[in-house]
Order: C-alpha cells, then structure tokens, then sequence
C-alpha cells in the first residue's frame, strides 16, 4: 500500500498478507463474518453502538488478564497504572539537551531510548523486564519474574527506585512479588512498545519533518493510518444481538478502528498522509477514530504515550533525524502491535524551529 506524502515523496507500506487481505475485502463494510464464530465490525456507527453496549470485561482488557490464575483487581491496575504515570511525568521533565541522536534501525533504538529515559536509574532485573525479546515467549517472561523475584533484596536510601518499583519492594513476600513484578513488565512494556511503534510510523510517514507541520498533527495521523493498537475485542454476549441481528448471541467481535480510520465514507483521501487535516478535526470525537479506544474507556496509557511520542520528534527535529533515503519499502508483520519492522533513522540537517 502506498502512502502519499504532502511533501510529494512517496514510501510504501507492505502489510502482512492477512492485514492487506482485511483492507482489500472489508474496507467500506460495516460488518462481515472473519470466522464461523467471529464478526468483524468496521462501521464507525456500529462500532460505536457496541461499543457502548457494555463495559469491557475483564477477559477483553490485557491489564487485568489473570496472572498465572491470579486475578488481577482494579485497584491493583489503577495503582500500577499511576505509579507508572508518575514515572513517566518524572522522566518528561528532563532537558532534552543531555539526550543524544537517535540514529539506528527504529523502532529498537526509539524502545531503548523511551525505556532508558523512564526506567534508566533500575537495576537490570527491573530494567529487563521492558526488554523487546521478552515478547517472543510468555515462558521467558515468567522465567525472568521468578529470577528477578528471587533474587530482590531490601531497598534502601542509597538505590533510586522509581514508583514503580517500589510497589514490587512493598510485596509482603516471594508470591506477591512475583505478581509485582509481572505487573510491573504489562505496565511498563507497553507504554515503551507504544511509543516505538507510534514515532517510527510518524518518522516513516513524515520524514522529513516539515517544521510547519505539529508533532500533534504529525502524531495523531499516524495513529489514523498506522494504529499500534489496531483491533479491539469484544467476547460473545446477548448484548449484541440487540445492536445488530446479525450478530449471534455465540459470536466473538474484532472491531477494526485500522479500518474505520481509512474509511472512504468518513475520511477525505483516506490513504494519504495529510497531518494538516488535524487542524480542522476533533480526535476525541471525530467518527471511527479509536486508536485509544471508545469514548466509553479510553486506554489508560494515552496521557503518557503521547507527550513521550511528542518528546521524541522533538530529538527527530532537533537532530534533524530522517528515514534513509535509500529505505523506500517498510513491513508490517502480524504481531500484537501494528508496526513498521525495520525502520534505518540517519541523521541530517536539525529541522529549523
């Protein structure tokens, strides 16, 4: 798929072949079947209307999925969720001056950069647990819960810690703090995962960086064309049958704010990469645009994702980072965040304030 550039480059995006096979089938389609038990819904109307139906469960959210059986409460998530907020206002106020260019393969580099500036002052058991390659299996995760869980002493005055770790010192014994530091690895992953996948799309969309054109702008329609979270579950339930007849009482729903966002219907030449469109539209209630989810239950961890995404085009502008020119092609697997694989990041001429 091509991305037109209001600059006039042009870079394509290859998806994986089931991504390209939903915007080839369904684009347009308010609602069609996937699977024997799952619809898919990509009407901004109708998503809404399921949306609102009822809250998201707790099945249905990745914070409060059970830990190895252990219910996750959520007092326990609204309070990791704030430690980690904490960190991250904490880690926004330092200067940029000290931060050096961000040139690399992205979005490793941009990861590495969001976690060393939040998470930087842990010790490694702390610090592996933001680690990309812990995606690759859940064993491994666990494996270095139980390590890092193990082998934890007393804190004391001398070790800075952020908030966030001190919930897993605070754990009254070798149980608790497992469940900690598991908590601590699906709060605190994320929101570097987020940022990497969100400001390596901008960078690839928008290199180079027009210094006419707001990271807002820039950010907000990335999300748009590149969502990382670009699906949202909803398990069987009798709610929907009342929304939709179509909809069986024992389906599953996958809505699909990836399609919604480049819906014909609802968006002005929907493929191309115009962040001006933002001067002019409201992301908190323009139709079909979810890339924090629905209105009802916006995601926790948008208030950090964004200044952080903000802070790190600000190092892009000031170093004047730009996607290589010799990069023309970027793919995007079938993971759980939508992504551009493998992104080169040069530095140039600083963009002009």
């Amino acid at each position: 798929m091509s991305i037109r550039h209001s600059a006039g480059n042009s870079r394509t995006v290859v998806f994986a072949p089931r991504i390209a096979e939903l915007f080839e089938k369904y684009r347009g389609t308010d609602l069609f079947r996937l699977e024997p038990d799952t619809i898919g819904i990509a009407g901004a109307d109708l998503m809404d209307a399921v949306l609102g139906a009822r809250p998201a469960r707790h099945d249905e959210r990745p914070t409060f999925k059970p830990v190895r059986r252990r219910l996750v409460s959520r007092a326990d998530a609204a309070t990791f969720m704030q430690a980690v907020s904490v960190d991250v206002r904490t880690a926004l106020k330092a200067p940029l001056d000290a931060d050096g260019p961000l040139v690399g393969v992205w979005p490793q580099r941009a990861h590495d950069y969001v976690r060393d500036l939040v998470f930087g002052r842990e010790d490694m058991r702390f610090r592996v647990l933001v680690d990309r390659r812990l995606e690759l299996t859940p064993k491994l995760t666990w494996s270095v819960v139980i390590s890092g869980a193990a082998l934890i002493g007393r804190t004391g005055q001398e070790r800075p810690l952020s908030k966030l770790a001190t919930q897993v010192f605070q754990a009254n014994d070798f149980r608790d703090r497992q469940y900690a530091m598991y908590l601590y690895r699906r709060v605190a992953a994320p929101v570097c995962f987020t940022v990497a996948a969100l400001v390596t799309s901008a960078l690839w969309l928008a290199s180079p960086l027009d210094p006419e054109t707001s990271n807002r702008n820039i950010l907000l329609e990335a999300l748009r064309l590149l969502p990382p979270s670009w699906n949202l579950l909803r398990l069987k339930g009798s709610e929907y049958s009342a929304v939709d007849a179509r909809i069986d009482v024992g389906d599953d729903l996958l809505l699909l704010p990836l399609l919604s966002q480049r819906d014909p219907r609802l968006w002005e030449a929907p493929d191309a990469f115009r962040p001006e469109r933002w001067d002019s539209l409201d992301p908190e209630s323009h139709p079909g645009y979810l890339p924090f989810g629905h209105v009802s239950e916006r995601c926790w961890g948008r208030h950090m994702v964004m200044p952080l995404a903000e802070r790190v085009l600000d190092l892009a502008r000031r170093d004047g980072l730009r996607v290589d020119p010799n990069q023309t092609v970027g793919k995007v697997e079938l993971d759980g965040l939508l992504e551009i694989a493998s992104v080169r990041v040069c530095a140039g001429s600083p963009v002009a304030q």
